[in-house]
């Protein structure tokens, strides 16, 4: 008996621990730098991965999933028996005599070291230790979903941002130049006044014009000055580094059609689909907490009263058992809790749905939405060619005099306008096509072939 016992404790005490091998997952996949390259725009790329190493929120989303892992290493090891050492060492004092019969005991005083070695294993016969490990790698794989999630929103915003910001830029020097064009025409009306060859009303409508295109402008700086803060927060620096005057950017072009089951490949679908997975897994560990549980416990090491003779074989000790245990009354605590988790079951369910409503729904707007951008910056290209052309008859009409400076100088701004127009919608083409790639979960869909229109959005 004594050879089986210590044969049990060397297996469990030297048998190799074997956790589920993690899979190394390269964060810098989850920044899709291969989408981000195809803007062909290194300040935007410098910007991504400049948040990848700043940004706090990207940092404590991986916290979150390195502890998520611990916690599954915690729950597999309650899978596992546990060893502990309790040696103890005592003086024991006698000061009364103590008879057994006619035998007696006098007034003694001795030492007693015990040096053990103390297993407890529960025997997972339903299970349900295993369960509680495989609902925990759910989660891990939920906060995994998380990080992904957050990489995606990040990485939109700031390329969002970014294009805001070239945005901006162009439409402040824009309206610099109108203003110094409107300037010229109020000086240009002011003599004509003084001249008295045109009414007052004439005057106070153009320098009316130029008070809006200062204001316009005030708005302008005030709005770029917002977003270049939320930039620097974004990419987790202080200092932003120029944006270069650029409105020559590439537009990413749009599809015609998309796959809907381009929606599982979100984040948030795939985190919905594991709780469901994790809610089945709490619903069966609730039904196996009514079943009995069984601690197997055992002991073995030395029980001596002089130090000397310790480790000689009169010293040894040894036990083990089970334990069976069984909740007999809780009160109703386990019905209740069982009850909770297939509502919470439920539950899962009724979220899945709204993610995948939720997820069409987006993808739909974004398309839309892009589609429209397109065509409205192809109108105002449009346009803006109608007064390049405008503006060049001008020109002409000017040099041989048939047309007065000021006439001129209204065309001119006419043509300002009209760019202004065509920065805005050129920069809400690729804010479009930034909305397709985040509302697809960070799919590059320009890839993707298209499918028969009853098989798509």
């Amino acid at each position: 008996m004594k050879r089986i016992i210590i044969a049990l404790f060397l297996l469990v005490l030297f048998a190799p621990v074997t956790f589920a091998k993690e899979t190394e997952i390269n964060k810098m996949d989850y920044l899709n730098l291969g989408w981000w390259e195809k803007f062909n725009d290194d300040k935007l790329t410098g910007y991504i991965l400049s948040a990848y190493e700043n940004n706090p929120d990207l940092k404590a989303a991986a916290i979150n999933t390195k502890q998520a892992e611990q916690m599954v290493k915690m729950s597999f090891s309650r899978e596992l028996p546990e060893i502990t050492f309790d040696g103890r060492y005592q003086r024991e004092f006698e000061s009364s005599e103590q008879r057994f019969g006619d035998m007696v005991i006098p007034n003694y005083s001795q030492s007693n070291f015990v040096l053990p070695l103390t297993m407890t294993y529960e025997f997972d016969i339903w299970g349900k230790n295993r369960l509680k490990t495989k609902s925990l790698k759910l989660q891990n794989d939920i906060t995994v979903q998380d990080e992904k999630s957050a990489y995606i929103s990040l990485t939109s915003a700031i390329a969002a941002n970014y294009f805001n910001l070239i945005k901006a830029d162009n439409l402040i020097e824009n309206q610099k130049r109108l203003i110094e064009l409107q300037k010229q025409i109020v000086s240009m009306e002011e003599k004509k006044y003084n001249a008295g060859l045109c009414p007052i009303t004439e005057l106070l409508v153009e320098k009316q014009a130029l008070t809006a295109f200062e204001s316009e402008l005030n708005l302008m700086i005030e709005n770029m000055d917002v977003i270049q803060n939320r930039m620097s927060v974004l990419i987790g620096d202080r200092e932003l580094r120029e944006i270069a005057h650029n409105d020559d950017f590439q537009i990413m072009p749009v599809p015609e059609y998309l796959d809907t089951k381009i929606i599982e490949n979100r984040p948030d679908f795939i985190k919905t689909e594991y709780l469901i997975q994790k809610a089945g897994y709490d619903v069966r560990i609730a039904k196996k907490d009514f079943l009995p549980s069984f601690l197997v416990y055992g002991q073995i090491g030395f029980n001596a009263y002089q130090l000397g003779k310790i480790f000689t074989p009169d010293t040894w000790l040894s036990n083990i058992g089970v334990m069976p245990t069984l909740d007999i009354f809780t009160g109703g605590l386990k019905l209740s809790r069982l009850k909770f988790k297939k509502l919470e079951y439920e539950k899962m369910m009724q979220y899945f749905e709204k993610t995948v409503l939720t997820s069409i729904q987006e993808l739909n707007d974004s398309l839309v939405s892009a589609k429209i951008s397109n065509k409205n910056y192809n109108k105002a290209l449009e346009n803006y060619s109608l007064e390049e052309n405008l503006y060049t008859l001008s020109k002409k009409k000017l040099d041989i005099g048939a047309k007065s400076n000021l006439a001129h100088l209204k065309a001119e701004q006419a043509l300002l306008i009209a760019k202004k127009n065509e920065i805005s919608n050129k920069a809400d083409c690729n804010l479009a096509a930034i909305n397709i790639y985040k509302a697809s979960g960070g799919t590059d869909y320009i890839n993707l072939q298209n499918l028969p229109k009853d098989e798509n959005i």
